[in-house]
């Protein structure tokens, strides 16, 4: 398996559980029932739960562009250290952004958020050229 190959399947694990703790702040605050099911008003999620739920959307969001382009460079033979880089970087960019986005701090977000930007941008320019 290539590094790119490892570190796409790292980030779609780490998408894949990244909901569980505002899943359980759900159940925690408005009760299973209510969490499983359509309450009319429900109670809001504590402010972390929502950050969180937030940044898992956009981690999905951005799986989407990342596992095509990991995919695109694997098929037509891009396999080149700036790739591997590139998907390294973007594993952990991700799991920063996950946490500071969940933490509440703008900045780095945001800088986070960039530098997976970036990564993805990496991967498409080694494509291209």
């Amino acid at each position: 398996m290539t590094v790119a190959l490892q570190y796409l399947t790292l980030v779609a694990l780490l998408t894949a559980v990244s909901w569980i703790p505002y899943i359980l702040n759900t159940i925690s605050v408005r009760g299973l029932a209510n969490a499983v099911g359509y309450p009319e008003n429900p109670e809001p999620l504590a402010p972390w739960a929502q950050r969180m739920k937030a940044a898992h959307y956009n981690s999905v969001e951005n799986l989407v562009v990342f596992a095509a382009l990991v995919l695109i460079a694997h098929e037509i033979g891009v396999n080149t250290q700036a790739t591997a880089i590139a998907c390294i970087v973007y594993f952990w960019a991700r799991l920063a952004h996950l946490i500071v986005y969940t933490l509440g701090i703008p900045w780095l977000r945001t800088l986070t958020f960039a530098v997976a930007f970036v990564s993805q941008l990496t991967i498409a320019w080694q494509i291209l050229v």
